[in-house]
């Protein structure tokens, strides 16, 4: 007897729908498993027997084939031993009798996720977010899901969820015996709260610095923080996610779904409402940094999507890291090739570094000298190469801070105050580009910026003048428009000036 059920086989963050066989025949008692398996996928044969007994199942006599089909799509991860079960139930010779025509007609519009436990229990899967948003586009009606990934599964709108709890109820439901419960997601799911650790006022002094950022936070752009060792520079860096604007349903759903993919979202609050905030060690590879693997996971750089890659001790990254960043800053996607295919991540996030000026950290101090030799110190900073320096939009210096300024009580501005500002100006920028399908001023192209930011002569003048003289490169250009752009968002102003301007060729000209 012929069966089969669906299940879904992740590729990025897209899923394709997977046709799980079973003939269950005659002949010497054999489990075989055929269409592309991997390891996790062969070992499924041993838990799928284990659940059928420790569940008083009866597993068919004979030979048992299972085939996922498409063949040529790599099927991995334990998510399918719930289709291999259910379908083995349905060819059974005894137990497939017990399913009526109707219910083997709607389960073929349902897909099956799930991991059994040797006891046939059911364990949580990662990428269930994705596999029931792409399931939803397909047509699918349904998603039977481990009880575990409910609310998670819940985020995607118009689809029915079904939690499973073990092997045994999901053949007692589609028996007919009992009837499974649609999970139906707690309003509060969809709006957690976003909490903080550090804030800008934990920051003393550094005003300079903390102005970039906002500004680097008003408009999506990428920042290079240069300072000794104890100035503050990562503070300020983690003090940035409390100051970004809140993320929209949007946002949250595609970052929730990079995570889901990732296996790291959490099974009670699945919803992720905070900004990412990813701090690679500087040991990090390239397939850990842009992503990778034989069915490719996202990286650091996607998982930071729509919130800050930082990036501490910049010029001890391996080049090779470094040089993957120059794409995904450009583009705001990733892209991985692997034999299977190609799989494209967003990677639209704002790039922080910090470094210090050179490797003993003090070069530049007047209270502490510096022990490096100018070759050391020029070999140390040319670990950057020009095009990646070149999509940075704010150069900072980071100054040390006096003990005056440690012991000073007068409080700082408070993040809230300052993310107030930088949500009104990125909300001018979302009504200004609402049709060109971006959200911030660091993702126009230099044809936006042609059609969309209009210049003054005067404007002009300067810009030409700043070209010339700092001997800038084409996308520098452009970036410093952007960032004046930025700058005039945050004053409100409707026409970008010269103030913008120099302000914005103030963060640019002081070259590292």
């Amino acid at each position: 007897m012929i069966a089969r059920v669906r299940s879904a086989a992740l590729i990025g963050l897209e899923s394709e729908l997977v046709d799980v066989e079973c003939d269950a025949g005659f002949g010497q008692a054999l489990f075989i498993i055929v269409g592309l398996p991997d390891t996790s996928v062969q070992e499924s044969r041993e838990r799928v027997r284990a659940a059928f007994r420790n569940s008083d199942i009866p597993f068919p006599r004979g030979r048992v084939t299972v085939n996922l089909a498409p063949a040529d799509i790599k099927k991995e991860g334990p998510s399918y031993d719930i289709p291999i079960a259910l379908s083995i139930v349905m060819a059974h010779e005894d137990l497939g009798k017990t399913i009526s025509s109707y219910t083997r007609e709607e389960l073929s519009h349902s897909i099956f996720l799930g991991e059994l436990a040797l006891d046939g229990s059911v364990r949580p899967v990662r990428g269930v977010l994705a596999s029931t948003w792409s399931a939803q586009q397909k047509g699918i009606t349904s998603v039977y899901v481990p009880m575990a990934n409910a609310t998670e599964a819940s985020l995607v709108k118009d689809i029915t969820i079904y939690p499973i709890r073990d092997l045994k109820t999901l053949l007692l439901h589609i028996q007919g015996y009992i009837s499974l419960d649609a999970f139906v997601r707690e309003p509060s799911v969809s709006a957690p709260h976003a909490v903080y650790i550090t804030d800008m006022s934990h920051v003393h002094g550094q005003s300079h610095a903390k102005r970039a950022l906002e500004i680097a936070a008003a408009g999506g752009h990428n920042v290079l923080l240069s300072g000794s060792p104890g100035s503050g520079k990562t503070m300020l860096a983690r003090a940035l996610p409390s100051i970004l604007p809140s993320m929209t349903e949007d946002e949250m759903f595609d970052v929730t779904r990079l995570y889901s993919v990732a296996g790291l979202v959490s099974t009670d609050a699945p919803l992720i409402a905070q900004r990412p905030f990813r701090s690679p060690h500087h040991s990090s590879s390239v397939p850990s940094m842009v992503g990778g693997g034989g069915v490719p996971r996202p990286g650091e750089i996607s998982l930071a999507h729509r919130g800050v890659l930082f990036m501490d001790e910049f010029p001890e990254f391996p080049r090779s890291v470094l040089e993957s960043l120059r794409q995904p800053l450009e583009d705001g996607i990733v892209t991985v090739s692997r034999a299977i295919g190609s799989v494209t991540f967003p990677a639209r996030c704002m790039l922080v570094a910090a470094q210090n000026p050179c490797p003993c950290g003090h070069y530049g101090e007047s209270t502490v000298p510096c022990t490096c030799t100018m070759g050391m110190i020029m070999k140390y900073q040319k670990k950057i190469s020009g095009p990646l320096l070149d999509r940075i939009d704010l150069f900072v210096q980071v100054p040390k801070v006096s003990t005056s300024e440690l012991q000073a009580d007068n409080a700082s501005e408070e993040s809230s105050v300052i993310r107030q500002r930088v949500q009104r100006a990125r909300s001018r920028q979302e009504e200004r580009y609402k049709d060109k399908g971006i959200i911030t001023n660091a993702e126009l192209t230099s044809d936006m910026v042609r059609t969309a930011i209009h210049l003054s002569p005067d404007v002009k003048a300067l810009l030409e003048k700043a070209t010339d003289q700092f001997q800038l490169s084409a996308r520098s250009y452009y970036r410093i428009i952007k960032l004046a752009q930025t700058i005039a968002d945050l004053q409100e102003a409707e026409i970008i000036d010269i103030s913008h301007v120099a302000e914005s060729l103030q963060y640019r000209k002081v070259n590292v």
